[in-house]
């Protein structure tokens, strides 16, 4: 039997080696014929960190690695371009975004 492939987007990568992907699909509801659209959360393995928040990542089915994890990272398909530290301060904020002193 093929394992199950899943394309998502990263809302989570502070943990170490384990990315939470965030999977969106959508169906028809079998009686009222409305399109609806779920999300679910996947723990997935990223080994060598390559996934940042907001990236689109490829992850595919493998055994259980831990409680949670049951996916792991295949590829990152697209990178975010947002991917970093968010400056805190008002200086900070100031200096990214071109305000004046």
């Amino acid at each position: 039997m093929p394992r199950k492939t899943l394309i998502g987007t990263v809302v989570c990568n502070k943990m170490e080696k384990t990315i939470v992907v965030s999977v969106t699909r959508t169906h028809v509801h079998p009686f009222y014929g409305k399109t609806i659209k779920t999300t679910k959360k996947y723990h997935a393995d990223d080994p060598e960190g390559l996934a940042g928040m907001g990236d689109t990542v490829e992850i595919e089915e493998c055994k259980p690695l831990s409680k949670m994890k049951r996916f792991k990272l295949i590829r990152v398909l697209k990178k975010d371009i947002y991917t970093g530290d968010i400056p805190e301060t008002p200086e900070d904020v100031e200096g990214a975004f071109g305000g004046e002193k």
